[in-house]
């Protein structure tokens, strides 16, 4: 849709579709209007018979909602899908702010033409700022497959999700919703959504997302927004910015029940070429060349051990600091820095002399009951030598159950490095900008950086195929639409 209404002359911004029970679909969608006021707008597909719903028009009567009393004109934006509630009404929410406190107002429809506001408040946290990207979906406590939108019951969760705009982080948390008056409180209160304790979708480059259910696959799928770490000025040069991540299918942890897991759509498996599988045990200490050929597309899937006697050797010993409520991978120096049990993992995207790489890493800590904690992280601070690039160390705690191996799978593409730790529970999304670790010359490594441990690394590496997407031409869409 093109911003050219007074009500959207500003730009036509974030917007979620609803699927009706006809079959018919509405869109909601944010305009910045000719005097920069936030309000929400109604459209249709032209066709509702194109496959790709190309063409949209715009409700005559717009704008649908404007900030209501008490809401600033430029924090009223990004309405959610709507959902069913028990008395039949379509219900929508939209992310808001009331001075600090980040808000979520909620509205009943019958017609997406005429809204009420309700009293209450979906949801509402102190000092988060503005939240953008709304998101608010169900999720099953028992079963892996996603739910649509309006499902609740007893084996039911709600997640609230907001993108904080101070910080550019999504935050998420685990909840209960009460249809009857619209509002939703968090499981555990100390990790509200927005707080600098609470869960993200993502650990790095990671922001604006949002979810929908594909009912074709019984399955809930998570798009975001990839901004990037380099300059303006680099951007310009090279005629495009920003990328969207591949996209995941989003689950609550039935294992934890604290936690989502996200985890690369199947789809992305049928980009996978040749493969090779490694079994490698590294000592204290050591970097090994893994033999993959060009290392700018990969996809790698991997398991880890620690050497038994190594971590037992590790938790009695008093003279091993505790160390695991003091380790963040922000705070702690990157995969130079090594610890008893850590780090280890795989440098991606380097160079053969390793004078640019991006090493995606676990670090186990002891903590000061001599229980062990599992970060995940990522190091861009060596990703490239070109000086007009932020260079984060990002990462997160990761949950690892009893019994449980340390997995990781990596993708890496180019300039983009998606990481996923113990199934999807801790995931972590780089821009990464090599000059020299680039197409033939781009390698991969397997590291351990620990003092003491020896690691079994057990893992497959796939060579990646490109996805040729290519804008449809009027000539294939006629064909598409004939079909």
């Amino acid at each position: 849709m093109v911003a050219d209404q007074w009500y959207d002359s500003n730009g036509v911004w974030t917007g979620s579709a609803t699927i009706l029970p006809d079959g018919s679909i509405v869109m909601l969608y944010t305009g910045s209007t000719d005097k920069a006021v936030q309000v929400q707008n109604l459209a249709y597909p032209e066709d509702p018979s194109d496959p790709l719903l190309l063409k949209w028009v715009k409700f005559p009567g717009n704008p649908v909602l404007v900030p209501p009393p008490g809401i600033l004109p430029k924090d009223f934006r990004d309405p959610t899908t709507a959902w069913k509630t028990s008395e039949g009404k379509w219900r929508i929410t939209i992310g808001s702010k009331l001075n600090r406190t980040g808000i979520s107002l909620v509205y009943d429809t019958t017609d997406f033409k005429t809204y009420e506001k309700l009293d209450t408040l979906l949801h509402r946290v102190p000092n988060t700022g503005m939240w953008e990207c709304v998101d608010f979906y169900p999720v099953s406590k028992i079963a892996d497959n996603g739910l649509d939108t309006s499902v609740k019951g007893p084996d039911v969760k709600h997640i609230v999700k907001a993108s904080m705009d101070d910080t550019r982080f999504d935050h998420y948390a685990v909840g209960t919703y009460f249809d009857s008056n619209g509002t939703w409180i968090p499981d555990d209160p100390t990790i509200d959504v927005g707080m600098s304790t609470s869960l993200r979708y993502d650990y790095g480059k990671f922001y604006a997302s949002k979810t929908f259910y594909d009912q074709n696959k019984g399955r809930r799928v998570l798009w975001s927004w990839i901004g990037e770490s380099d300059s303006e000025a680099a951007d310009v040069q090279k005629g495009w910015s920003s990328v969207q991540g591949i996209p995941r299918t989003v689950v609550l942890d039935t294992k934890t029940g604290k936690n989502l897991v996200q985890w690369p759509v199947e789809e992305i498996k049928s980009l996978r070429l040749s493969s090779k599988q490694f079994d490698i045990e590294v000592g204290p200490g050591s970097v090994v060349p893994v033999d993959v050929g060009s290392a700018t597309q990969l996809d790698i899937e991997a398991e880890f051990e620690i050497n038994k006697e190594s971590l037992d050797k590790i938790i009695r010993n008093a003279s091993v600091v505790a160390e695991a409520e003091e380790f963040s991978c922000e705070k702690s120096g990157g995969s130079t820095v090594r610890g008893a049990l850590g780090p280890f993992g795989f440098s991606v995207l380097a160079t053969e002399s390793l004078s640019e790489q991006t090493p995606v890493y676990f670090y186990v800590a002891k903590g000061k009951d001599s229980e062990l904690k599992t970060i995940f992280c990522t190091d861009t601070s060596r990703s490239s030598v070109a000086n007009d690039v932020i260079k984060p160390i990002y990462g997160s705690v990761v949950p690892v159950l009893k019994g449980e191996k340390l997995t990781m799978r990596i993708l890496v593409d180019h300039s983009i490095v998606e990481a996923f730790g113990q199934g999807g529970r801790t995931c972590i999304t780089s821009r990464v900008y090599p000059t020299s670790a680039i197409y033939g010359a781009a390698k991969l490594f397997l590291f351990n950086n620990a003092l003491d441990a020896t690691i079994t690394a057990s893992f497959r590496v796939w060579q990646m195929n490109s996805a040729f997407i290519h804008p449809y031409t009027e000539e294939a869409f006629r064909a598409l639409t004939r079909t």
